[in-house]
């Protein structure tokens, strides 16, 4: 009796907090920086079976091509997971959590000085 070679493979599973990791650098990797004062990006994953669905939040200075940005973070995402962890996705999507202008970083007091 010959051996069936995926039988004895067994399984692989990846736990979505891995997926997750991979996609938040994958977004990182994305981006032109991380605006001074900001955060990194998080992701989040829901995946079932072979299948993932990526949610990243990010923030972004300002002013930056916002839709240039989020494009190239989607298709890094996808390429890393499917890459790396060999999952299809079928969705990715970036919410911009805040914009970080130059003006809003300074530490100055604004208003009326007496």
């Amino acid at each position: 009796m010959a051996a069936d070679p995926v039988r004895d493979r067994g399984a692989t599973t990846i736990a979505d907090r891995v997926v997750a990791k991979i996609a938040s650098q994958a977004a990182r990797e994305a981006l032109d920086a991380v605006p001074e004062g900001g955060s990194a990006p998080h992701a989040s994953v829901v995946v079932h079976r072979d299948v993932a669905r990526v949610s990243v939040s990010l923030e972004l200075a300002y002013p930056s091509d916002i839709g240039r940005q989020c494009g190239a973070v989607r298709g890094r995402v996808r390429s890393r997971v499917e890459g790396l962890v060999g999952m299809e996705v079928h969705e990715v999507s970036v919410l911009v959590e805040r914009l970080h202008s130059p003006h809003t970083r300074t530490t100055t007091p604004r208003g009326r000085l007496s």
